[in-house]
């Protein structure tokens, strides 16, 4: 069976991830783990029509092994040939697959100096190409496999081929994968369940959100002319793709300067090969102010400190506690799933999709309406059975969203 539900998710990331269509060019990028996945994938692809299906594999232990034996100046610079390469797929609509496993604490021991540049020279070299994504014309979705880093690191108690057996059963469960019945299907299910909630709240018009929960007592504004997304984006052509699977939020724009109080993250998040735990901030005024970590802090002061934006939100989502993902009861220590399991708010950039029409501002004109930018977008976990979330509009009136973690 786990042959059959990997080329059934193979087929969901091809058909409602990217959604490839005769003629599509497609980029994959991937990891030495997901080798056999990344077949199924490419093969996927090409049976849709694709026109062009260019892989780029990496590889974990090369990656460290550069952390740790490279000369210290490399970490300042970034080779402009590999901007233009991503530039050239930009350019001729190579459309964007992802799949990895998440690197946990691969980079432990790694100088936090060098990460902190090398992350730094990487994001400021390939923020021109960004501005081919905010046109909303190429497709891209992120999904995950499995590895033994990752595997041995959520079911330590296991034999390694159990605890791999054991996270494929997630990620497949996950993701909608089931020995009965086609995954393209309980995909377009899903996405409709999930368009009703976004149907629900672009209409509410909401002005600002309270968030109320151990820890937490946070009010965050809503950028003017948000614009509430769950599940499928649209191309300006019209075509849906599906950016995360899974996926269970409703996304839209915070007002970059309209944030006040503490948030407590609730659950352990993987950054740069490192695995923040306990951790919280202070805003005021909309900007980070204050922070605090149980583990690994320095990832944090790293990230904050990459660029103006990196203190402010670009993202607010909500997740019931009910998600599937939620109920498996387990912290998967990837961004991708947990993020699916929690409501959840992001440091940094915003998303163009998320205004009303941001795709054909300029970014002067998305700033005026709160939009946040930055070379980070750095997702954080604040959910549970015990937040509440109340919309207030402009004339006072409020509405509760969550209670007890639950939709209203």
């Amino acid at each position: 069976m786990y042959k059959e539900k990997l080329k059934k998710y193979a087929e969901a990331i091809v058909h409602i991830g990217a959604n490839v269509q005769k003629g599509d060019n497609i980029v994959l990028n991937t990891d030495t783990d997901n080798l056999e996945l990344a077949r199924e994938i490419v093969r996927a692809c090409w049976r849709a029509g694709a026109a062009d299906v260019d892989t780029i594999i990496a590889d974990n232990d090369m990656s460290l092994g550069r952390f740790e034996e490279a000369e210290d100046d490399v970490f300042d610079h970034f080779p402009e040939f590999k901007v233009e390469h991503a530039e050239r797929h930009m350019q001729n609509k190579y459309h964007r697959i992802s799949v990895s496993a998440p690197r946990l604490d691969l980079f432990q021991n790694v100088d936090p100096d060098r990460l902190r540049r090398s992350s730094i020279a990487a994001n400021r070299a390939m923020e021109p190409i960004m501005k081919y994504m905010d046109t909303g014309e190429i497709k891209w979705t992120v999904a995950a496999g499995a590895s033994e880093l990752w595997a041995g690191s959520l079911f330590p108690d296991l034999p390694m081929t159990e605890a791999m057996a054991e996270l494929w059963d997630k990620i497949f469960a996950a993701c909608r994968i089931s020995e009965d019945g086609g995954a393209v299907e309980a995909w377009l299910e899903h996405d409709a369940k999930l368009k009703a909630h976004e149907k629900w709240l672009n209409s509410q018009q909401f002005s600002y959100l309270h968030y109320e929960a151990p820890g937490t007592d946070f009010r965050v504004g809503l950028a003017e002319r948000h614009n509430w997304i769950g599940g499928s984006s649209l191309t300006p052509d019209g075509i849906s793709y599906m950016a995360n699977m899974p996926t269970e939020e409703i996304f839209t724009t915070p007002h970059a300067k309209e944030a006040e109080g503490k948030l407590k993250s609730t659950m352990p998040l993987a950054i740069s090969g490192k695995v923040v735990e306990d951790f919280g901030f202070v805003f005021e005024g909309g900007k980070v102010i204050d922070f605090f970590a149980g583990k690994n802090g320095d990832v944090l002061q790293t990230q904050l400190g990459m660029d103006e934006g990196a203190r402010r939100l670009g993202e607010v989502a909500l997740v019931p506690n009910s998600s599937p993902i939620s109920q498996m009861g387990i912290t998967f220590k990837s961004t991708l799933f947990d993020e699916n399991a929690s409501c959840h708010f992001a440091l940094g950039k915003a998303y163009t999709e998320a205004i009303v029409g941001g795709e054909n501002m300029t970014k002067e004109e998305r700033a005026d309406l709160g939009f946040n930018d930055s070379m980070i977008h750095l997702d954080f976990m604040v959910g549970g059975p015990e937040l509440n979330v109340t919309g207030y509009r402009s004339d006072g009136s409020s509405t509760p969203i969550l209670r007890n973690g639950e939709w209203v």
